[in-house]
């Protein structure tokens, strides 16, 4: 059992300072609720404030909150930087905030394409770029993008030009910057979960017949719950997953697979 136990620490954080954007619910949220149970102090950052603050309180006292609007350049470098201060070091980020606006191509203002754009591919590189900053002077890290399926695959249930088009860059940014930053010992890696049962797909689950059809592709046959791929996220931020990066894990009940 002792052997065993030491086994199962390559998959604690103790000591860590973990940082989880879109932190408040959903994915980043449970999170950051197993990064506190693995040991790591963790920052929940999200763009609602009050909603961030109340999350880490349920959290105890390893877990924190700030407000962070991803697509702002100077929030970014300031928060980082005010986080790597106050508590020395950054050593994992999650960049799991997120947004969609599902509407037909033809009718997708230019406006409302960068505003996703903002956030879901600037908003990770700003991020990274400010994390990897401070993990490059300490000696390393570990970052885990939020990909999606939606990144690899061209899906079809519906119109999402915008929400696939910048995961498809988050694909891509995390390949190149795990070789760009590989030889200052930061690991990125990805997620790429499927459809996830959270207030993020909400306008969908109340079209039953949509889905129906979203479990009907799914070898699986259901909806991915965000515990589940906080534990991949965990997997990819921990010791145990030190010779991985470069790698989009896809949690996805088999959709790519087919």
């Amino acid at each position: 059992m002792k052997e065993q136990a030491s086994l199962l620490d390559a998959f604690r954080l103790d000591g860590r300072v973990a940082v989880v954007t879109g932190g408040a619910r959903g994915i980043g949220y449970a999170t950051a609720q197993l990064f506190t149970a693995a040991g790591a102090r963790t920052v929940l950052l999200d763009v609602d404030e009050a909603a961030a603050a109340q999350a880490a309180a349920t959290l105890g006292p390893l877990a924190s909150s700030m407000q962070l609007d991803v697509s702002v350049e100077g929030d970014v470098n300031r928060v980082f930087g005010e986080i790597a201060a106050a508590r020395g070091r950054i050593d994992i980020l999650v960049n799991n905030a997120g947004m969609a606006l599902r509407r037909p191509s033809t009718e997708l203002s230019l406006a409302d394409w960068q505003r996703v754009v903002d956030v879901n591919m600037t908003g990770v590189f700003l991020c990274a770029r400010a994390a990897a900053g401070h993990m490059l002077r300490s000696g390393g890290g570990a970052i885990v993008n939020t990909a999606s399926i939606m990144g690899v695959s061209g899906g079809g249930l519906y119109p999402n030009i915008s929400y696939q088009a910048t995961k498809g860059a988050v694909v891509n940014m995390t390949r190149a910057l795990a070789v760009e930053w590989a030889g200052g010992g930061i690991r990125v890696n990805a997620v790429a979960p499927t459809w996830v049962d959270t207030d993020f797909i909400g306008s969908l689950k109340a079209n039953p017949e949509l889905m129906d059809r979203i479990r009907s592709v799914t070898p699986l046959g259901r909806l991915a719950q965000p515990q589940e791929v906080a534990n991949a996220i965990l997997f990819l931020a921990s010791p145990a997953a030190a010779m991985v990066t470069g790698h989009v894990l896809a949690v996805d009940g088999g959709y790519l697979a087919q």
